[in-house]
């Protein structure tokens, strides 16, 4: 193969994060590539992503895209990823992650705290909205959609008071000026899988990026699905998760919370990693799904304000 196409979505901040990935191939394998962009249903829609289908909303076009032989491999935020399975695909690569965190970007440099009752945030995240809700009711929480400038521009124009986004995604486009608090990731968990990028080819490609593969991230976002997929939660359910490799533990703490932030369930586990028989992530995914199924999590992560 002399060049690697990659298949990507055409956002400022898809293309940013693919072309990262295209580098770090060339530099690991010394193999030219070449972008491929696609557009998705999400890419396409307005609709807020509680209503526009969730589960494959930013990833089904790609997957199309790659079974077609359109492109090589395709890079998808690992957060949009549906948690099933695909019969004909697989995640070959999950490189080192980057900050799992969500950050605030509020006028006047003011943090969550600090905002005025009644102060507007916008978000287009049912978790974070439920967050939000649970931290701060006096809050005015406000659906929104668009890429990462739309949504800073809804803070600088002053139709917004704050909005909160991905850390990730604001160092991947350069914008990390802007975040005037960095939520905490213990007392604020995230999507599963935030902050983590996930590499994926045809069965019997995996060799083609296999160099990018960082075991210890894959560990832990793996855990983080699993608990996504043992709750039956699609991707924009309100369900935090944070899972890291510390002193030889898997540590796995997920919360699920009620769109209008009066409810929230957590749980935490741990499993000893590495170990020489098991799968870790789904041992302490499953301890933490189950006490978390036994709360009463299941009559959550489908409810509306």
């Amino acid at each position: 193969m002399t060049t690697l196409r990659i298949g990507t979505r055409g956002s400022a901040l898809a293309l940013a994060q693919t072309g990262m990935v295209a580098d770090d191939l060339a530099d690991a394998t010394g193999v030219t590539t070449e972008l491929v962009t696609i557009t998705t249903d999400g890419d396409r829609s307005n609709e807020p992503l509680s209503r526009a289908g969730g589960t494959g909303l930013f990833t089904g076009a790609l997957r199309d895209a790659l079974l077609a032989g359109e492109c090589d491999i395709i890079v998808h935020s690992l957060k949009d990823l549906p948690t099933a399975p695909h019969e004909h695909l697989v995640v070959a690569a999950i490189p080192a992650r980057e900050d799992p965190r969500d950050a605030l970007i509020a006028r006047d440099g003011l943090t969550l705290a600090d905002l005025p009752a009644g102060a507007r945030v916008g978000t287009g995240s049912p978790r974070r909205m439920a967050q939000l809700r649970a931290r701060r009711p006096d809050l005015e929480v406000v659906d929104i959609r668009g890429n990462v400038d739309t949504r800073l521009g809804k803070v600088t124009s002053g139709e917004l008071d704050a909005v909160i986004l991905a850390a990730a995604g604001l160092r991947r486009v350069g914008r990390t000026d802007a975040v005037t608090e960095y939520l905490d990731a213990d007392a604020w968990p995230t999507a599963p899988g935030q902050g983590a990028l996930a590499i994926e080819v045809r069965r019997g490609d995996e060799e083609l990026v296999a160099a990018l593969d960082h075991l210890e991230t894959r560990v832990a976002v793996e855990a983080e699905r699993e608990v996504l997929a043992l709750l039956e939660a699609g991707c924009s359910a309100p369900v935090g998760a944070r899972a890291v490799v510390d002193a030889g533990l898997l540590l796995l703490s997920a919360s699920v919370y009620r769109l209008d932030g009066a409810t929230k369930l957590t749980s935490s586990h741990a499993a000893v990693w590495p170990e020489d028989e098991g799968d870790p992530s789904r041992e302490v995914a499953a301890s933490v799904a189950r006490e978390l199924l036994d709360a009463g999590a299941a009559g959550l992560t489908g409810e509306r304000p």
